[in-house]
């Protein structure tokens, strides 16, 4: 029977309504109290069984000792893991085809750049999903293009982009695929037999609800098998990280010990919810209760129901000239709730999010705190100016 806890009655620290950093449980912060030595079998075997956990989510596990896919862990952020992914894969006479709807496609962008490996974009406005007749269309005009790199839920906007469509297309034009879903994975189903991709990228403190520190990237081992010396960091070298693994069972460099044993108890509360799809269900209907009170204050949402995932909702600054966003913010911590300001340049915005540990109760508990900033404030309605023809129409 799936098993599930708020933080709320837990802590006395404020709730995050974030993409993360976001709320863990109490059970997840008392694992990180210990200390183990790195080199230790207790912590060894710890490290083995995230890893291991961590492909089975992606769909991808390990039944006979054969796998097809290995998790390879990076230290940092999620960002370290992604350039860690792109540096390693794509080689230096290779292209990459970068799909961006939002900051995180702009960031692979320049890590590309940075890197020198030759980059082309398919650009589309944050609340638009990548059109997928321009992105066949630029696979078969551009023969140099090697890679192409997808963000599964761009949490600029909140915008679920369609990774099944353009993992199929570019399968069909013979390219490899590279995907962030640092915010979906562990609550949004990617799963690796449907979704041929050469890596994915992820991190600890996301919808697996641990804490930062630890990034990982899922990786096709026979895609891997062919990146020896593509790399253009030591410490990024995804190849030699996971020959170094199959050697030692060890990292080369001091690992975030504590990270990963929170990691550890994180992955198993994730099981015992349901894994991913449990997960999901108690973010979908998070997502729910946060927009259909929203809505009911006025409140109007950047997404429909078709491009919004349910890990963070971007809602449109109100037009009521007595709003200040700076003290909606500040009236919500003071009441317990952290939200995040907004990050469009399509829109005047901010953000809230629906994942961590919180469940439909505690999105109740911030829209009434909601409601009392607004009368604080003095505005009745949420609602935003109208934009666009568009935004009248509907």
């Amino acid at each position: 029977m799936p098993t599930f806890t708020s933080a709320a009655s837990e802590t006395g620290d404020p709730l995050l309504l974030t993409p993360g950093p976001l709320t863990t449980s109490a059970t997840v912060k008392q694992a990180m109290v210990h200390d183990w030595g790195s080199r230790d079998a207790g912590f060894i075997a710890i490290n083995k069984m995230v890893l291991e956990k961590i492909v089975e989510l992606a769909g991808a596990p390990d039944t006979d000792g054969q796998g097809t896919h290995v998790t390879v862990p990076v230290q940092g952020s999620g960002t370290f893991a992604v350039e860690a992914m792109i540096t390693t894969f794509v080689p230096k006479s290779g292209k990459l085809l970068v799909l961006i709807n939002g900051a995180y496609g702009q960031r692979a962008k320049k890590i590309a750049e940075i890197a020198g490996r030759a980059v082309s974009v398919h650009e589309t406005p944050e609340d638009r999903p990548p059109d997928l007749a321009k992105l066949d269309a630029m696979l078969a005009a551009d023969t140099a293009i090697t890679h192409v790199f997808a963000v599964h839920c761009e949490t600029t906007s909140g915008i679920l982009n369609p990774i099944v469509e353009v993992a199929a297309l570019v399968a069909r034009h013979g390219r490899r695929l590279l995907v962030d879903s640092m915010s979906a994975f562990g609550a949004l189903e990617i799963d690796a037999r449907a979704v041929p991709y050469d890596a994915l990228a992820a991190s600890s403190n996301k919808c697996l609800e641990g804490v930062p520190g630890l990034g990982f990237v899922v990786c096709r081992k026979t895609a891997l098998a062919e990146c020896k010396g593509n790399a253009t960091t030591l410490v990024l070298d995804l190849h030699d990280q996971a020959e170094g693994f199959a050697k030692t069972g060890q990292y080369r460099f001091t690992p975030p010990i504590h990270v990963i044993v929170a990691l550890g108890k994180a992955i198993e509360e994730h099981a015992a919810e349901g894994g991913v799809a449990g997960r999901g269900l108690r973010y979908r209907d998070n997502a729910k209760v946060l927009i259909d009170g929203m809505r009911a204050m006025g409140f109007r949402t950047l997404l429909g129901e078709k491009l919004q995932a349910p890990i963070i909702v971007t809602f449109h600054m109100p037009s009521d000239p007595r709003f200040v966003f700076q003290t909606f913010y500040d009236g919500l911590k003071e009441r317990g709730y952290v939200i995040y300001p907004g990050k469009l340049t399509v829109a005047d915005s901010f953000r809230m999010g629906c994942i961590g540990r919180l469940d439909p109760e505690d999105m109740k508990g911030a829209l009434a705190a909601v409601r009392e900033v607004l009368d604080e404030m003095r505005v009745s309605n949420g609602g935003p100016a109208l934009v666009s023809e568009q935004d009248a129409a509907e």
